[in-house]
């Protein structure tokens, strides 16, 4: 019997039968967390959901990393249009950021 882990649905891959997204799960267990951390952190997963989604990235992990690069990449750029749009809510938010930092250092 084979089970589906990971679908694929408007260019996103996601824990079957959940909302959970395959990015949140492969970075926590990239940042050394156990399954059964991200059991703890994502309790509508189970263990055989996690593991499973787990395998599924070992077995597709170029096809991942790169969607996972990609998703990285359209975020950086989409930071930077926002920047150049509002440039001055950006400047005014970086000013309150700098100042909040200097008074509880």
């Amino acid at each position: 019997m084979n089970k589906e882990y990971v679908i694929q649905t408007d260019g996103a891959y996601r824990i079957a039968d959940t909302r959970v997204s395959l990015d949140s799960l492969v970075y926590s267990w990239l940042q050394g967390d156990s399954p059964e951390t991200i059991a703890d952190n994502f309790p509508v997963l189970s263990l055989e959901q996690i593991y499973g989604a787990i395998a599924f990235y070992l077995a597709h992990q170029i096809e991942v990393d790169a969607y996972l690069r990609k998703a990285e990449r359209d975020y950086e750029n989409l930071q930077a249009q926002s920047r150049a749009r509002d440039s001055a809510l950006h400047r005014k938010l970086l000013a309150a950021k700098i100042a909040k930092n200097q008074a509880a250092a």
